[in-house]
Formats: structure tokens, sequence, C-alpha cells
């Protein structure tokens, strides 16, 4: 093989010189224009004394035409692999066919494809393959890249508009001592100089709220949030939250700020917020509706439910719906999976299911008219929840009566409940001001914005089972 250059250095991309030539020339036009483009060669043929490659590099396509009069080393080229990566140097033309083309003067091969490339028109079909090697699927699969340019999108607009409304972005520990602000259970590591172990974070919420006590009064965080539990088509055990809190807001606030950035996003990002998701028509347009999750369970489900239902009756109505039971549930708990079970992957949405039982909440403030439940809401779209939302609990004192029960529920062997976070006590009592909090699932956004039915789809590297040899 020969010496392969250190750097190359390019002075156009495809989508440029479409921009600049695509109205500009007629078929069978030549220019005195020369460009240097490099990219990887996804097709090739020849055709006796003519050649043709089509480069690709990170924006698009471009056509190369290679006569082999002009072209120089036109054996070599012709003999080039698919997924070679080329630099090629030449004037710009339209082939009579109106093909914008560089008709090649100059190449040199910067890297060699020793691995079979897919022809681009096929690209991957084995799902397991795209996600392993996403550095192939990519080059090969449209959509692919689509979704992962609005992913970098969606994320971009969510900063901007945070920013533009005075939120201060931060970033707060991976690591964390406890693992708290969620229920979930949590990847536990070891470090070795202090000697104790330590917990990927499961949420971000402890620690920004801890920046609202330190005067943050509008605070977000995007990253990276890790959950041991399992996976399917809306879960990976690594995903990406955007978590925001605001000194002085409730739940209601969170909800208008919730339509208003997801609505507008959409609308930046791919021209509209009148989706298709899953060939259903999906509107994102503001107002969204609000509904109890009681309400929506009598419309979907059939029955009505509340908190002041007798356990034993709650259960027979579980059990009808074959709701597996545990006895240290109460009313809250069952209800939440009632809902869960029977209503809400029914529900198209948008649509904020408010007013979640107490039990189920031990972060949210108690509804300031509801006995039993919070003043909390979780954002269902697509029949799947895309974040969750309170008005938050402010009270020490009362926090810690929840973290106790938590503990208690832990010692009972729920893996996924909360232990008491001393020090985010000790920061309540220091006052927490009347505070709004928010989470989105930017991998489910990016769904739905991607028209994405797997997780996997709008994550790079997803989570996999380990590789078996052959």
């Amino acid at each position: 093989m020969p010496d392969l250059p250190y750097r190359f250095e390019p002075t156009a991309t495809a989508a440029e010189l479409h921009e600049r030539f695509d109205e500009a020339l007629d078929a069978g036009a030549e220019t005195d224009d020369t460009v240097t483009v490099a990219g990887r060669l996804m097709l090739r043929r020849v055709q006796g004394k003519l050649a043709f490659g089509q480069l690709q590099d990170s924006t698009g396509r471009i056509q190369l035409f290679c006569p082999a009069q002009v072209t120089e080393r036109f054996e070599e080229f012709g003999s080039l692999d698919l997924g070679d990566w080329i630099g090629a140097t030449g004037e710009m033309m339209k082939t009579r066919k109106g093909e914008l083309s560089v008709r090649v003067r100059e190449w040199v091969l910067l890297a060699k494809a020793r691995r079979q490339f897919p022809d681009k028109w096929h690209g991957l079909s084995d799902v397991d393959t795209r996600y392993r090697q996403r550095y192939v699927d990519l080059w090969v699969t449209d959509e692919a890249r689509r979704a992962f340019k609005i992913r970098s999108q969606v994320i971009s607009a969510m900063r901007r508009r945070l920013e533009d409304q005075g939120f201060v972005e931060v970033e707060t520990p991976l690591l964390h001592s406890i693992a708290g602000g969620a229920l979930a259970r949590p990847f536990i590591t070891h470090h070795n100089t202090l000697d104790v172990d330590l917990y990927l974070r499961i949420a971000i919420e402890l620690h920004l709220k801890r920046l609202v006590v330190g005067g943050l009064e509008k605070v977000f965080e995007i990253g990276r949030v890790f959950r041991n539990e399992g996976m399917d088509p809306r879960h990976n055990p690594e995903f990406t939250m955007l978590e925001l809190y605001q000194a002085y807001a409730d739940y209601e606030d969170m909800m208008r700020l919730t339509e208003a950035l997801v609505s507008g996003i959409a609308e930046e990002v791919v021209g509209t917020t009148q989706l298709t998701y899953g060939n259903r028509p999906l509107d994102l347009t503001p107002p969204w509706r609000r509904a109890t999750m009681t309400e929506l369970i009598a419309e979907h489900a059939g029955v009505d439910v509340d908190l002041e239902m007798d356990v034993d009756a709650l259960r027979k109505v579980a059990s009808g719906f074959d709701v597996p039971v545990d006895d240290g549930w109460g009313p809250g708990k069952l209800i939440l999976e009632i809902y869960e079970k029977t209503t809400e992957s029914e529900l198209w949405g948008p649509v904020f299911v408010i007013d979640y039982p107490q039990e189920v909440s031990p972060l949210a403030r108690a509804h300031r008219s509801k006995p039993g439940y919070v003043e909390r809401f979780e954002p269902i779209v697509a029949g799947r929840e895309l974040g969750n939302a309170f008005s938050e609990l402010t009270d020490p004192d009362e926090q810690r009566a929840r973290f106790e029960e938590q503990a208690r529920l832990k010692a009972a062997g729920d893996e996924e409940a909360m232990v008491v976070d001393e020090d985010y006590l000790r920061a309540l009592e220091y006052g927490l001001p009347p505070t709004g909090g928010l989470g989105i699932g930017i991998d489910r956004l990016v769904m739905l914005l991607s028209d994405a039915q797997n997780i996997r789809d709008v994550i790079l590297f997803p989570t996999l089972r380990p590789e078996q040899e052959k």
C-alpha cells in the first residue's frame, strides 16, 4: 500500500458544490472552477475509458467524472474499493444527463477500507449490525444520518431557548455517594482511594435543587443518567435527560414551559408541530390537554378509582386487569399500576397527566387542594412518558418523613426505593423557595421528531449484549 498522507485540505463540501452550481450550470456545461473534495467512495463503475464515482462526505454526495485521458492513474482509480477514503481535485461540470460532477484530474488515497463495505443502495438490513457497527451504518443508512442530525439540532435548540429565558447551564457529578432523585436501581462502583462505594447517577435532580438553594434561580443540565434496569424499544440503561429548576414557579408554570419548549423545538428542527409518528398524525401545537390520572383511567379503563377507595377494592380492580399486586402497596401505588397497565399506552396526546398520588411521588409538593395527591405531571406523547415534573417539595421535615418511608420500603426489599439523603435535607434547611422542576427525556424527544420506533435508533452507541464470537 502506498504511503498515506498525514493531512488533506478539501476546498469545498458536496453540499456547498450543489448549492453553488446546481442552478448555475446547464446539462453538458463545463467550467474552469477547480475544487478539491474528500470523502468515501460509495459507488464506482467503469465504462471503457470512462469511470464514475460517487463521493460522499458529511454533507452529501457529489459525482466524480473520470475520463482516462484526464484522470491520473486511471486504471488504479478503477480498482478502488467501495468505502475507500479519497481526495480528488478537478473542474466542476455537468454531464449531458445533468449530473453535477467533478471532472477529476488528480486524486489520492486517504484510507483503505479493508473490510467489505455495503452497497450504498441497500444499506444495512441487519438491525444488530446497524447498532453494533454504527461507523458503517452512518455511511449507508440515510435514516441514521438524519436521526443524529436531528438529535444535534434538538439539543442545540433546547440549550439556546433555555438560555434565552435566563436559565444557567451547569454540570453536576455523575458519581454520587447516594443514589437519589428517582425511583430506580443504580449501577454501583467502588472508589479505591476513599474505599467507598459510589453510584452512577440515576437522576440530576437533587444537585440542581441544591443550586437553587444556593441562589441560582433558573438552572438546567443536559446530561447522562444511568439506571440498572431492563432494555426495550423505549429504555436504554444509559440515556440523556434535560433537568431544569425554576425558583418561584410551580407545576402549572412547568406545563406551559414544557409545551412551549417541545413545540418550539419541533418547529425549529423539523419545520412543523404537525408530525406523523408511526403513520399516525401527532399535533404538538399548544395548549396541550390537562387531565388527572383518575379521569384518564375512567376514560380508558372504564373504572372509577380514587385514594378514598378501600385497599382491598383497589386490589380487586388491579387483579381484574392482570396487574400483579404486592401486599405492601397502598392505594396510590395501586392506582399508578392500574393507570400504567390500562391507560398510559392509549394516550396518543400530547396530554399532561396531572395530580399523582403522594405515595409514588416522594419529592413532589403536596397538592394545595387535593389531600393525598401531589402537584406532579407527566407529559405523555404517542403513548409514552416524555418527562416528569413537580411543584417541588420544599419542607425539610416533610421531605425527611418521605425519605424515611422510602428507606422502610427499601429495607422491605424494594430495590428502587430511595434512602435518606442527609446533605440534601441540610440544604433544604437553609431554605428552598417555591420551585418548579422538569425533566425531559432527550432520546424520546428525538424519537418523536425523527419518527424512530426504537430508542437505539437515536443513541449512537446503545447498550448491547456482548457480541458472540463466530
